[in-house]
C-alpha cells in the first residue's frame, strides 16, 4: 500500500496542487490553500451503486411530486423557508458564533416533535450541556433524541435504528468520516459528511438541517460546493450584543430567497418579531434633522427603517465618508447627483449616513429617502415627523418609478404616515390611498427641495 501524501486543496474551487500557491490559478482566490492529507482508491460514504436497468423517460411522462412541508413552530422561519420544512430536504444554516443557531434548532426540534420524531446531533456539546439548555428553553419533549457524535458511520448507523423524520446536525464542521485520513472540517470531510446526509434525506424522506461554522471572512465555512450540494442556505445575521437577529435565505429550492425572518433573544431563547417595523422606529427622534423614514420590500414583507444622516464642516482635506447599513458606493453617487444638480457643497462636509436598528438596505427606493435625510442634514431643516419616503434617484436627479407601491403605502399608513413621499408617475388612479394620508408625488430633486421648505399649511404638490 502506497504511503499518503500531503496535496493542497483550494477552499473556494477546490484546485489541487502539489505546493502551496498564494493565488489560485484556477479561481483567483488569495491565501485559500489548505494542506491535506491524501490516500489513494478511498471510497466515498456517500456513493450508491446505480441501478440495474435505470434509463432515462421523458419529461412529460413524469409525475409532479407532492412536496410535503411540515411548519417548524415559527412562522418567521417558515417564511423563509417557503412555507416550512420539506420532506426529503436538506438545509444548510450558517452564522457567527454566539448568534442563537443551536438555540433557534433546539427550540424548532421541541416543537416538531409533538408530531414527529427528530434526532438532534451534536459534535459541539456534551448531553449534560444540552440538558442545560433545554431546561433553559422549556424542551422537554419525548420523540426529540439527543445525540454527541461525530462519527458519520456512528449517527448513520442511529438513524437507521430510529428511523427520525428530521435529523439535526450541529455541526457539519465537527463531523468526520474514518475513509479519510484528515482531520474534521477539512474540505474532503465536510464535503464527505455532507453528501453522506444528502443520500441519507433523499433515500428515506427524512428532513436534514446542518449548521456550519463561518470563516474570518464572514463565508460559509468549507468548500463552496456545499452551498451547492444542500437545497436551501439559510444565514443568521445580527449582533450578539443585540436583542435582534435575522435569517436571510441565500438559496432556496421551494421558496423565494427575498424573504427575511426577524427575532428577538431573550432569557426563554428565541422568539418571533411580528411587526419589525415599529421595532425600527423604536426610539426615532422627531427634533433633530437628518432623519427620515424609508419602505423597502423584504420578498412579499414591505418594512420600515430609519436613515440617519450627519453632515457637518470637515477640518481635513479630503472630506470622510462613512455609511452603516447602505451601499457606499450608492451614497457616494447620490452626494454626486446632489452636488451637482442642486449646488450643494458637500465635498465641504463629512457626511455620516447610518440606517438604525442594524438593518442593511440595499434597495434602489430607498435613494428618495437617503437623499432627504442629507439634503436635511445639510440645510438643517426638519424633515416632518410623519413624512415616509421611497423612490429611485437617477443620475439627471429625476425620481424614477418602483414597485409594490400599494403594500408600501399601505404599512405606512399603518404605522401613522400621514404624508407619503414618492415618484409622481406612480401617483395615479389605481393607486388606493387611505383616508387621511396625503400622497404627495415629485419629479425631480427640486421638487423634493420644495417639499422640505414648504409649510404644512401649504398646497400638496400634485392633487
Amino acid at each position: 500500500m502506497k504511503a499518503p501524501k500531503s496535496i493542497f486543496v483550494c477552499a473556494e474551487c477546490e484546485y489541487e496542487s502539489a505546493k502551496w500557491l498564494g493565488k489560485c490559478p484556477s479561481c483567483g482566490a488569495w491565501n485559500s490553500f489548505e494542506e491535506q492529507t491524501m490516500t489513494p482508491e478511498v471510497k466515498s460514504a456517500a456513493r450508491v451503486a446505480p441501478k440495474e436497468g435505470a434509463r432515462a423517460v421523458p419529461i412529460g411522462e413524469l409525475a409532479l411530486p407532492a412536496y410535503m412541508r411540515s411548519g417548524t413552530g415559527m412562522g418567521e422561519l417558515d417564511r423563509v423557508l417557503g412555507g416550512g420544512l420539506v420532506q426529503g430536504s436538506v438545509v444548510l444554516l450558517s452564522g457567527e458564533p454566539g448568534i442563537g443557531k443551536s438555540t433557534l434548532l433546539l427550540q424548532i426540534s421541541d416543537t416538531i416533535a409533538a408530531n414527529n420524531r427528530v434526532l438532534y446531533v451534536s459534535g459541539e456539546e456534551s448531553c449534560g450541556q444540552l440538558k442545560l439548555r433545554a431546561e433553559r428553553l422549556g424542551v422537554a419533549s419525548d420523540s426529540l433524541y439527543l445525540l454527541t457524535e461525530t462519527s458519520v458511520d456512528g449517527i448513520l448507523s442511529e438513524c437507521e435504528r430510529l428511523s427520525p423524520d428530521v435529523i439535526v446536525v450541529d455541526s457539519i464542521q465537527t463531523v468526520y468520516s474514518d475513509r479519510l485520513t484528515s482531520a474534521p472540517g477539512s474540505i474532503s470531510q465536510v464535503r464527505e459528511s455532507a453528501m453522506a446526509f444528502i443520500a441519507l434525506a433523499k433515500r428515506t424522506g427524512c428532513a436534514v438541517i446542518l449548521v456550519g461554522h463561518v470563516n474570518k471572512e464572514g463565508g460559509i465555512s468549507g468548500p463552496k460546493i456545499l452551498e451547492h450540494m444542500v437545497d436551501a442556505v439559510l444565514y443568521f445575521e445580527g449582533d450578539r450584543r443585540q436583542a435582534y437577529r435575522l435569517i436571510r435565505a441565500i438559496k432556496n429550492r421551494y421558496g423565494s430567497t427575498n424573504e427575511i425572518g426577524v427575532f428577538e433573544m431573550g432569557d426563554r431563547g428565541l422568539s418571533e418579531v411580528p411587526n419589525p417595523s415599529e421595532m425600527m422606529l423604536d426610539g426615532r427622534p422627531t427634533d433633530s434633522p437628518g432623519n427620515c423614514a424609508a419602505c423597502v420590500m423584504e420578498g412579499s414583507r414591505p418594512l420600515i427603517a430609519e436613515v440617519q444622516a450627519l453632515v457637518s464642516k470637515t477640518a481635513f482635506p479630503a472630506p470622510r465618508r462613512t455609511c452603516d447599513g447602505f451601499d457606499y458606493n450608492r451614497m457616494c453617487l447620490l452626494l454626486a447627483v446632489l452636488e451637482k444638480r442642486l449646488n450643494l457643497r458637500f465635498s465641504e462636509n463629512d457626511v455620516y449616513l447610518n440606517v438604525a436598528g442594524g438593518m442593511r438596505i440595499d434597495e434602489p427606493a430607498a435613494d428618495l429617502a437617503v437623499a432627504l435625510s442629507l439634503l436635511s442634514g445639510i440645510t438643517d431643516r426638519l424633515v416632518p415627523e410623519r413624512l415616509i419616503a421611497f423612490g429611485e434617484l437617477g443620475l439627471s436627479g429625476e425620481v424614477r418609478a418602483i414597485s409594490h407601491i400599494d403594500y408600501r403605502v399601505k404599512e405606512a399608513a399603518r404605522l401613522g404616515f400621514t404624508q407619503i413621499l414618492l415618484p409622481a408617475r406612480c401617483v395615479g388612479k389605481n393607486l388606493h390611498i387611505p383616508d387621511g394620508v396625503e400622497v404627495i408625488g415629485v419629479r425631480n430633486l427640486v421638487d423634493v427641495i420644495r417639499v422640505l421648505s414648504r409649510k404644512r399649511e401649504d398646497p400638496p404638490l400634485i392633487e
